[in-house]
């Protein structure tokens, strides 16, 4: 029973997004600052929006793939058929992942108009930590996609690692080159495009690849 838990990867990467939720909230309440209270709250509505999704987009995964194992969903795009492909929405709703970072159109928890919300109280070593925290799940993020939809190290010529290398920082760099070019999002507003598009979207999602398992169809 402990191997099969330690084996499902897809279920403690999404575990591993609790903490975030608790780090976020504990950021903005500890400091007694409104300013820091009131980003708290918008990581908390913008958190309750997308997680759902982003766990249907996870179990999407886990169906395609028939396992909750890294190694076993990179092993089922082997020779070019990655779930980019037949997972696009899924894919997306992976990347919005790092709106736990307080990203890009994310980033309202941590908006100029709350003098830096969550990070306002923030200064010295605590606030190197924090955005070296955020940074670090932006990366690990982009290193879950490129292994979970972009095939992890499947490639020609190249060894495996370095095409995992190479697919990561692409990653890294589309999230961060789309983060900057997109207008910063209302925390009600991404609640309603997660409710009402996002979330049936990714059901959609998870419905299709489930028929095309069944069907033979997946490539």
């Amino acid at each position: 029973m402990v191997a099969r838990v330690a084996s499902a990867d897809l279920v403690w990467f999404n575990a591993a997004e609790a903490l975030l939720w608790a780090a976020m909230w504990m950021l903005g309440w500890a400091p007694n600052s409104p300013y820091a209270l009131v980003g708290a709250y918008r990581f908390l509505a913008q958190g309750l929006a997308y997680e759902l999704p982003l766990m249907f987009a996870l179990t999407t995964v886990g169906v395609g793939a028939g396992s909750l194992r890294s190694t076993d969903v990179v092993a089922a795009q082997t020779g070019g058929g990655w779930f980019v492909l037949t997972m696009p929405v899924a894919f997306v709703v992976l990347l919005a992942a790092a709106a736990f970072t307080a990203w890009g159109p994310f980033a309202a928890p941590a908006g100029t108009d709350l003098a830096g919300g969550v990070l306002a109280e923030s200064s010295g070593v605590g606030r190197l930590l924090v955005q070296t925290g955020r940074c670090a799940f932006l990366g690990v993020t982009c290193a879950a996609a490129a292994a979970w939809f972009l095939g992890g190290g499947d490639g020609p010529l190249l060894p495996a690692p370095v095409w995992f290398a190479v697919k990561t920082l692409a990653v890294v760099a589309l999230v961060v080159l789309v983060g900057r070019r997109l207008p910063l999002l209302r925390p009600d507003r991404v609640a309603d495009v997660a409710w009402t598009v996002v979330l049936p979207l990714t059901i959609v999602q998870a419905a299709v690849v489930a028929v095309l398992v069944l069907t033979g169809g997946m490539p």
